[in-house]
């Protein structure tokens, strides 16, 4: 950045800090969102919590809380506490991140994420109790398993993880990414080669028995691109054996990491919404879990790269809102620099990515104008009870 850039950033900073100790910070009480629609300001400048408030949907983005963690720079923490209704922990609530260990678990990094939402009025996510994918359980987590049991060391493990945090999470991705997209079948990890199909039971069991007040969700990434009909089908296939089985599932959490190139046909569209209706034709309520626009494939020039990832944004926006059920939209990250997908999914052209609302400067984009655009023109819902 030129030193130039770097003084108008710090004024920008600076302006932000000062907002943030003023007028936003504590402005909502805890309990104000979409009940208390009447008061939150839905002009111009309106914040995102705000206009999606007045529509009965919560907003908010995921934050990490490590040594490198965005929440470090007082601006940004300005324009997330301006923002953002509810967070999300990036992986801090993962398995690999607390362990498996009863006796030392590691819930330091969720507490700090935890006590900032609390300071701020803010809702907490958890993300996520099962994460049923064998890259991401390791194999001293897995022998640990099969030593105690699954089924014993599953309940175990949700009763601390749910307990640790009690009330104050509202929503529980409580089985995340079980359906291997390329076959559309349950993933094979140390939990399903024993228990089967009866451990996602057994995880929303020990989820409504130790956090019963809170949302119970299956989330996943299947998308409304070419490419995910099999994903789509397997997670339909999944929803309508939870029903038919039982089991307590409250909502599908559509994680919405948006693809490249923003071309979708009429008939992907019309496939796409044949989906939702048939998920939520079952009783499931819907959220938007970890919206970003994976740019990799667009023009590298800013400005278009820009209007093309807003108009991305405010199409799929819009036929979402236009579902009552959905009532929950979370961004994964608000600004550029700290976003995974700048070491996940790198543009070939070596350019950064531009997936989220902030640029690297902390500056509004396009596509926070398309989000704040498709939430005033959402229809209204009722919020969550």
């Amino acid at each position: 950045m030129k030193p130039i850039g770097r003084a108008l950033a710090m004024n920008r900073r600076q302006h932000l800090i000062g907002m943030a100790g003023g007028l936003f910070m504590g402005a909502l009480p805890s309990t104000a969102w979409a009940e208390d629609a009447g008061a939150e300001n839905t002009g111009p400048d309106a914040p995102l919590r705000d206009l999606a408030s007045a529509k009965g949907i919560l907003f908010g983005s995921a934050i990490n809380a490590g040594n490198a963690s965005p929440m470090s720079d007082a601006g940004y923490r300005a324009i997330v506490t301006r923002e953002c209704a509810v967070l999300v922990p990036e992986n801090e609530m993962k398995v690999y991140v607390i362990g498996g260990d009863a006796q030392h678990p590691n819930f330091a990094p969720a507490d700090r994420i935890a006590k900032f939402a609390r300071g701020h009025h803010m809702k907490l996510r958890g993300h996520t109790l099962l994460w049923n994918h064998p890259k991401y359980i390791a194999p001293a987590l897995a022998e640990q398993v099969r030593a105690t049991g699954p089924e014993k060391w599953l309940r175990a493990y949700i009763a601390r993880v749910a307990g640790h945090f009690g009330d104050q999470i509202y929503s529980w991705d409580v089985v995340n990414e079980t359906i291997d997209p390329k076959t559309g079948e349950m993933r094979d990890t140390v939990f399903t080669q024993t228990l089967g199909f009866d451990a996602l039971r057994i995880a929303y069991d020990a989820a409504r028995e130790h956090a019963p007040h809170a949302q119970r969700v299956y989330n996943d990434f299947m998308s409304w691109e070419m490419g995910n009909e099999t994903h789509r089908a397997g997670v339909l296939r999944l929803l309508e054996r939870f029903r038919r089985e039982k089991v307590p599932v409250d909502a599908l959490g559509i994680q919405s990491h948006l693809g490249n190139d923003g071309s979708h046909s009429r008939a992907q569209r019309a496939e796409w919404q044949r989906f939702l209706d048939a998920v939520v034709a079952m009783g499931y309520r819907l959220l938007i879990t970890e919206f970003d626009i994976n740019d990799r494939e667009m023009p590298r020039d800013i400005a278009k790269r820009d209007a093309q990832a807003a108009a991305v944004a405010r199409d799929y926006l819009d036929r979402m809102f236009a579902y009552p059920q959905l009532d929950q939209f979370l961004c994964w990250g608000l600004w550029d620099k700290h976003s995974w997908l700048q070491g996940f999914a790198p543009r070939p052209d070596g350019a950064e990515q531009r997936p989220l609302p902030y640029d690297d400067d902390l500056h509004p984009k396009p596509l926070r104008t398309a989000i704040a655009d498709a939430l005033r023109a959402a229809p209204v819902r009722k919020g969550i009870a």
